[in-house]
This record gives C-alpha cells, sequence and structure tokens, in this order.
C-alpha cells in the first residue's frame, strides 16, 4: 500500500530530524513533509475506490447467487411438472423440490453471509488503516504547529 509507504517516509523524516533541546520537539523540513502529506491525500481516493469495488464486487456476488438459487428453484419445479403423472415419483418430487429449494436457500445465504463478512472486514480494516494514517497526519500537524 503506498499510504503506508509514505507515513513510513513521514516517520523516518520525524526519526531523523534534528531536535530541539530540552524538549521533544524537533525541527523537519516543512516543505518535504508537506509533499508527502498532499501525496497521501491522493492516495486516499485509489483506496476509496477500492472499498467501492467490494461493495459491488459483494452485490454482484449476491445477485448471481440469487439468480442461481432461483434457477434451481426453476429447475427443482421443471422436475416435479414432468414426474406428476405418478404418486410415488411426485411424492419423491415434492421432497426432492423441498430439499433443493433449502439447499439453494442455505447456499444464498452462506454466500451472502460470506460475501458481507469479506466485505465488512476489508472496509474495518481500510477504517483502521486510514484512521491510522489520519492520527499520524493530525500529529504531525500538531508537531509542526
Amino acid at each position: 500500500m503506498e499510504i503506508f509507504t509514505l507515513l513510513e517516509t513521514l516517520e523516518d523524516i520525524l526519526e531523523r530530524s534534528k531536535g530541539v533541546p530540552f524538549s521533544t520537539k524537533c525541527v523537519v523540513d516543512k516543505d518535504e513533509v508537506l509533499e508527502i502529506i498532499k501525496e497521501v491525500r491522493l492516495k486516499l481516493p485509489d483506496e476509496l475506490k477500492q472499498a467501492k469495488w467490494v461493495k459491488e464486487e459483494r452485490q454482484r456476488i449476491l445477485d448471481e447467487a440469487q439468480r442461481e438459487a432461483d434457477s434451481i428453484v426453476k429447475e427443482a419445479e421443471n422436475r416435479i411438472i414432468s414426474m406428476i403423472d405418478e404418486h410415488e415419483i411426485t411424492r419423491k418430487a415434492y421432497e426432492k423440490k423441498a430439499e433443493i429449494i433449502e439447499t439453494a436457500n442455505e447456499m444464498s445465504r452462506e454466500i451472502s453471509k460470506g460475501t458481507k463478512d469479506y466485505a465488512d472486514n476489508i472496509l474495518a480494516g481500510l477504517e483502521v488503516a486510514l484512521e491510522d494514517a489520519l492520527k499520524i497526519v493530525q500529529n504531525n500537524r500538531k508537531e509542526l504547529q
């Protein structure tokens, strides 16, 4: 992640900066630090685009799972209609239909939950990274002031 590289560069600048005697303050090249902060700002939209992609991908997977579930249900219904003439086969078909529908619904729930968990994990990681980056930038600005 380029943002993390830029943040590490900021840390390096602060670590190698000259300290002000009798304080925890240090002297840094203002232009250099501001340039890195500007680059961080330019890189943030990419991270946000990535989060948007995750959200869209989640929706695509959910839609695909729903289409697959609908297809499975329709296939089960078609099988039942073709077997309706025979009582035993009809009874078994109804049982199979219920099983297929339950399996399809379970698969849909699992895919949906997995997608939501994946998106949530990605977004949570991104949120933590952005919060950390913001804290570092805020701390650096405080020190600069």
